[in-house]
């Protein structure tokens, strides 16, 4: 058994600067830690840093100063070994279109120095986990885009990682793909993987990460749990789907109702006011709810309140 203390944090990303030879200051000294086993969302608008995040991690970009550390190995003293811990899924499809998709995840797993026979051997067992081990004799562009996606997470397995990064993974796809890769996932993270991921899908973050960093202009804004987040929301719309149809909205105590159509209403109540609360005071009017949803994305709501401050 290895006795070898294992890290804390899968990332740890101390006072990092990167400064472009055209003078732009694209990350302004940032600090996070993403704990192992962490499913982490790292947020933020277009030009706000998070790929150069990314590429610095990954080594792909080269940084003007600070320290980042990928499971204890610092990408400057232990490369090798820091770029080994790491599996990244780009946003843009990548591979060449023409190459058969088991030679396309043997070869990366050559690149990183395993051997043909073990080569063989993670790259059936990675394309079985995908689903993609039926279509190992296709090219890619005979696959569907739900499917690409699924092979650009299949090539960056291939050499077992523990961190998961992954830009945009759903990006373009429709929504029956889009769950299913969020299933694929959550089964990665439950195995054990830290995953990091950006997404402009705000409700992709709330439904998948326990975390989540904000990033913008270049600065982190926000590093906290997604629970402690959505906390900071002081008020939020709710909209009813009600059994029977009503001819004028009701007259709450600690909320302000009003109708979207007969069978609709939308609720805003006071903060002070429980959801178990609302839903007695509707029941005392005789107000039945066939179901209920938020009217906006809650992430989506802080998310613009922040970056606009």
């Amino acid at each position: 058994m290895n006795s070898t203390k294992m890290p804390s944090h899968a990332l740890l990303i101390e006072d990092l600067v990167k400064r472009y030879k055209g003078g732009l200051l694209a990350l302004d000294h940032i600090s996070l830690k993403v704990k192992r086993g962490d499913f982490y969302a790292l947020l933020g608008p277009n030009g706000a840093g998070k790929s150069t995040t990314i590429g610095i991690i990954c080594s792909l970009i080269n940084k003007t100063s600070g320290r980042v550390q990928v499971y204890g190995h610092d990408i400057d003293q232990d490369f090798a070994a820091a770029k080994r811990m790491i599996g990244l899924v780009p946003q843009e499809f990548n591979f060449n279109s023409f190459e058969p998709i088991n030679e396309i995840i043997s070869n990366q797993a050559g690149y990183y120095g395993i051997s043909p026979t073990l080569a063989k051997e993670r790259t059936e067992y990675t394309l079985e986990k995908l689903g993609l081990w039926q279509k190992r004799k296709n090219t890619p562009r005979e696959l569907s885009g739900g499917m690409k996606r699924r092979l650009m997470i299949a090539r960056a397995l291939v050499h077992d990682p523990q961190l998961l990064i992954l830009d945009e993974p759903t990006a373009g796809v429709d929504i029956e793909i889009r769950r299913s890769i969020w299933e694929l996932l959550q089964e990665l993270n439950a195995e054990g993987r830290s995953i990091i991921l950006t997404t402009h899908y705000l409700e992709e973050a709330e439904y998948l990460c326990k975390n989540v960093g904000i990033i913008n202009q270049g600065k982190i804004i926000i590093d906290t749990s997604l629970r402690a987040l959505l906390d900071q929301l002081k008020q939020e719309t709710f909209i009813f789907y009600l059994q029977d149809a009503l001819a004028t909205a009701p007259k709450l105590e600690n909320a302000h109702a009003q109708l979207s159509d007969e069978r609709t209403l939308e609720i805003t109540p006071n903060t002070t006011l429980s959801l178990d609360e609302l839903f007695a005071e509707l029941h005392n009017l005789g107000i039945r709810v066939r179901s209920m949803r938020n009217k906006s994305n809650r992430l989506e709501e802080l998310f613009m309140n922040l970056v606009s401050k």
